[in-house]
C-alpha cells in the first residue's frame, strides 16, 4: 500500500550524514512506490522561539503554515536528527515548539487533566546519529532525548507507532559503517 511520507531533516546541514540518510530513506520509499514530500529545516524562514509560550499570540510564518499543512496530509512522518547534548538540535525543538502546539497537535479538555491527540493515524520513524554508542546512550544515559520525541511529543500527539534507529558512534565510524547506516535508512524507506 502506497503511503504519504514527509521526511524532515532537522540537522542545520544538509551535507550532513543526517542529510545523507534522510536522501536514502527518500530513494527507498521512491523506490517502494511511497509518495515522498522533503522538508529540510535549515532552509526554512521561522523564529523558532515560541515568545510568550501557550498564552501567546504568535502568527506562524509561511513557512510553518505549509510545514502544518503537509505534516497534515503525511501518514508518515520521518525525522532525521543528531543528539547534541543528549536531545535534538536547537533548530529541530524550535521548530516543534512553533508547529506542534495546542489545536493543532493537541487539545486540553476543558476540565480535565486529559488532552485529545490530535494527529492521530500517523506513524513516524526518527533516524537519530550520535557521537556516543548507542549502548552507551541507553545504558548510562537512559535515552532522554529519544524518550523526549517519542513519548512527550509525538505520541503525546497521537503519533504512533514511532520506531528509533540510532546510528553511532558517529566520530569513530568507518566509511563501512556509514555506508551499512545508509543501507538501513534505504531499506526502512522501502519498509515503511
Amino acid at each position: 500500500m502506497s503511503r504519504k511520507i514527509l521526511i524532515v531533516l532537522g540537522h542545520p546541514r544538509s551535507d550532513s550524514l543526517c542529510g545523507a540518510l534522510t536522501q536514502r530513506y527518500a530513494d527507498g520509499a521512491a523506490a517502494a512506490g511511497h509518495t515522498v514530500r522533503m522538508m529540510r529545516l535549515a532552509d526554512l524562514r521561522f523564529d523558532p522561539i515560541l515568545h510568550g509560550g501557550y498564552q501567546g499570540s504568535q502568527p506562524l510564518e509561511p513557512d510553518l503554515q505549509a510545514a502544518r499543512e503537509a505534516i497534515t496530509w503525511a501518514d508518515h512522518l520521518v525525522f532525521a536528527y543528531p543528539i547534541w547534548w543528549g536531545a535534538m538540535p536547537a533548530l529541530l525543538k524550535g521548530f516543534i515548539d512553533r508547529v506542534f502546539l495546542p489545536g493543532f497537535a493537541f487539545k486540553y479538555r476543558e476540565g480535565s487533566p486529559f488532552w485529545d491527540r490530535l494527529l492521530s493515524g500517523r506513524s513516524a520513524e526518527l533516524l537519530v546519529t550520535m557521537d556516543s554508542p548507542p549502548w552507551y546512550y541507553w545504558l548510562v544515559n537512559r535515552m532522554p532525548g529519544h524518550h523526549q520525541m517519542r513519548r512527550t511529543i509525538l505520541e503525546f500527539s497521537g503519533i504512533k507507532p514511532v520506531r528509533i534507529h540510532s546510528f553511532g558512534s558517529v566520530k569513530t565510524s568507518t566509511p563501512a559503517q556509514r555506508e551499512a547506516w545508509l543501507a538501513k535508512a534505504e531499506q526502512r524507506g522501502r519498509l515503511c
